[in-house]
């Protein structure tokens, strides 16, 4: 049997974990709602429902998946009581993977082929609506859209084949460092813009009255929902990294600094967007309008615009990176776990697999413009969307929830016994009436509330 490869260093699954962690959604969508619903205030219930919430299913995925060494695909399998059938889930889970990056690869697309228009100056001397325009022309054009997915699955698919350490491990460090030292920079330049302080105030100052006027039950679903998502839990995506570690530290402690360094970038997000938008006068906007309309047109008149846009594209594209490489080495791993594939056969295969898995989202806003599931100007994007965001990923993280504290699966003896070996902090053994009985009934409730928000 094939020796189960390894990370060779804890900062390399540290950096992983958390840049599989953080994406798109960590730029536009945490400094956007944070705004919403009165800035710091939003954000103190935010870091509670993240340590409370997302932290220990995070652990969870970790130790099942360094207690049995496998990826999703086969990791309950591994650890399951016999007779039972926890192992079924793994497939939904591994499809999932697949269903994630099938969008994800065509917005990361759009980032990429932002970069490369910026670079060029293509938003130099552009008015507000030209810019607005460039972004409308990107999304109808099926060969633009398909060329930029394809351009982000090579990327992906080069970086696994190199091996785990030698190019996911390596890559990423090098990657995330630059993606950390590159946010830091925008981030210094964007409070020092005339006007940046307002925006400073508008994010970091406590306004409850702006809370209460959104809602105070919509500020805290608001908390619960991004604290859950940000982590990507639910699908076995975390699992992968802790199959490949050993048993030197505890998994508490690597999960709570996972935890860290994404919350980290979300808040320096805010740090770029809000000094900006305020100092140019814009709306901070939300989706992808923020990243591909608005923050444009402020580069444009920015001094040295190209330069700083450029730069903020590049920490866009190790964003989305991060992201894709994490997710695609789960996913290659489910082929070396599941058929005995070697790393190489695995991503050939899966090469070609992803490119036509992705095409209906490339081309969802051109030659499948008629299909609109969620009504006028929904996509195929958004039904991929929301099969992983809001159904997939809650159900996995409340699959994980009972395997792990209930006797009918792992028990909750085996994943403490796994969660605490080594060095760090210890799960503590008193949170499991939490675990057990609260936190399923807080992540069903994310998941009746996404369900019912998506077609209210």
């Amino acid at each position: 049997m094939r020796e189960r490869e390894k990370l060779a260093s804890r900062l390399g699954f540290i950096f992983l974990s958390a840049g599989c962690a953080i994406g798109l959604g960590n730029v536009w969508r945490f400094p956007y709602i944070t705004g919403q619903y009165g800035g710091a205030a939003f954000v103190l219930i935010y870091i509670l429902f993240l340590l409370l919430l997302s932290g220990p299913i995070m652990v969870m995925e970790f130790a099942v998946g360094r207690g049995s060494g496998k990826s999703v695909a086969k990791s309950f399998h591994v650890l399951e009581p016999a007779g039972t059938k926890w192992h079924i889930f793994s497939y939904f889970a591994m499809a999932g993977n697949y269903l994630l990056i099938m969008f994800y690869s065509t917005i990361s697309g759009w980032v990429i082929a932002y970069l490369y228009k910026m670079l060029r100056g293509e938003f130099t001397g552009k008015s507000s609506a030209e810019i607005a325009q460039i972004f409308a022309d990107l999304t109808v054009d099926p060969v633009q859209c398909v060329f930029w997915m394809i351009v982000i699955v090579t990327i992906g698919c080069a970086v696994c084949a190199l091996g785990l350490q030698n190019g996911v491990e390596k890559i990423t460090k090098v990657m995330m460092s630059a993606l950390l030292a590159v946010m830091l920079v925008l981030a210094i330049r964007s409070v020092t813009l005339d006007g940046g302080g307002e925006g400073i105030k508008f994010y970091l100052i406590p306004d409850f009255n702006r809370m209460k006027e959104a809602g105070i039950v919509n500020a805290i679903y608001a908390a619960m929902g991004q604290a859950f998502f940000t982590l990507s839990v639910g699908m076995g995506g975390m699992a992968i990294f802790g199959s490949y570690i050993g048993k030197e530290h505890s998994l508490t402690g690597e999960s709570v600094n996972v935890v860290l360094l994404d919350t980290f970038v979300a808040l320096t997000a805010g740090f770029i967007i809000f000094p900006a938008c305020f100092s140019y006068g814009v709306d901070a906007g939300a989706g992808p309008g923020l990243i591909f309309i608005t923050l444009p047109n402020i580069f444009k008149d920015m001094p040295g615009g190209q330069i700083w846009g450029a730069l903020f594209f590049v920490f866009m594209s190790f964003a989305a990176l991060s992201t894709i490489i994490g997710v695609f080495e789960n996913i290659m791993a489910f082929g070396i776990d599941l058929f005995g594939l070697t790393r190489k056969k695995a991503v050939a295969i899966n090469f070609v697999l992803l490119i036509v898995l992705s095409i209906p989202a490339a081309i969802g806003g051109s030659i499948l413009a008629w299909f609109q599931p969620f009504g006028e100007g929904s996509a195929v994007l958004d039904l991929e969307d929301f099969l992983v965001s809001n159904c997939i990923m809650p159900l996995g993280a409340l699959l994980y929830l009972f395997f792990c504290t209930r006797n009918i699966g792992w028990g909750w003896k085996n994943f403490l016994a796994e969660a605490n070996t080594g060095k760090g902090l210890r799960f503590p053994a008193a949170m499991y009436p939490f675990v057990a009985y609260v936190l399923p009934v807080i992540v069903l409730a994310i998941f009746v509330f996404g369900i019912v928000q998506k077609f209210a």
